[in-house]
């Protein structure tokens, strides 16, 4: 079975869908089989890898709404590896078109079920909200992963992410876990940005990860390309950074040997 991991955090401007983007498209290039699903009605994470909105042939609203088997929502991208599930602004409507239906905070994760097995990992990129179509990606995940940008006011709104989460663990899904949190936008010339990732490692330790996203001119330029960083620069900082992320993210997702007994 596939991890599902969702990628979250009610401020915008963070990172998340860059995040999104390039963390599928590092563990694509390590031949993970990866989907990105979106949710967002920004439907950013789908244009970043190259899809043109006329030539969709389906989005998640489709899936969420309409019940549309969530296999024939797929698009392909340029690697090889990496599919995507795109959104549009129609899926704005649906977080009140979701308010009256039948286990409306489980839609996307009964759309996910029947794919869960051909994938290594599913990512979902949720819109900068706490509303349904959050708790749909929460309700569906086994993991959150938040980006924290290195600046000022960092930490707003973080408490009621966690809250959130909480909240989603007792009552839709107990086996949720904080996959961690990654650090971005990271610039080394402002003190700022260095306290900010003292504070953060500080308070929540482990649960940070080590790689740091910098702040990064060619990770900013790449989505106007349609393209994610690792097609677009690969020797940037901002490519070395996400392949890091992946590596981290695989490390963790692999086994440890036992220990032998010694006689």
């Amino acid at each position: 079975m596939g991890r599902i991991i969702c990628i979250s955090n009610q401020k915008g401007g963070v990172g998340k869908t860059t995040t999104a983007i390039n963390l599928s498209a590092s563990l694509a290039s390590a031949e993970r089989r990866t989907l990105l699903v979106d949710m967002d009605p920004q439907g950013n994470a789908g244009s970043g890898l190259g899809l043109k909105r006329d030539d969709l042939h389906g989005t998640v609203y489709e899936a969420l709404l309409n019940g549309r088997p969530m296999k024939e929502l797929l698009h392909p991208t340029e690697l090889r590896y990496l599919q995507v599930v795109p959104a549009t602004p129609d899926l704005t409507g649906a977080e009140v078109e979701l308010v009256g239906q039948e286990r409306r905070e489980f839609r996307l994760r009964d759309a996910l079920r029947p794919l869960a097995a051909e994938y290594d990992y599913i990512i979902i990129d949720c819109p900068p909200s706490l509303g349904l179509l959050t708790l749909n990606a929460l309700a569906a995940a086994d993991s959150v992963l938040i980006p924290l940008q290195c600046e000022y006011y960092a930490l707003e709104g973080l408490s009621q992410l966690t809250h959130t989460i909480d909240l989603v663990k007792q009552g839709l899904n107990p086996d949720l876990t904080m996959e961690g949190i990654l650090l971005t936008m990271f610039d080394a010339r402002a003190n700022i940005a260095h306290q900010v990732v003292d504070e953060v490692r500080g308070y929540f330790k482990k649960q940070v990860f080590e790689v740091v996203v910098p702040r990064n001119v060619r990770l900013s330029e790449c989505p106007s390309f349609g393209k994610p960083i690792i097609l677009y620069d690969i020797k940037s900082k901002g490519c070395e950074s996400y392949l890091a992320l992946g590596r981290e993210l695989m490390k963790r997702d692999t086994p440890k040997a036992p220990r032998r007994r010694v006689a």
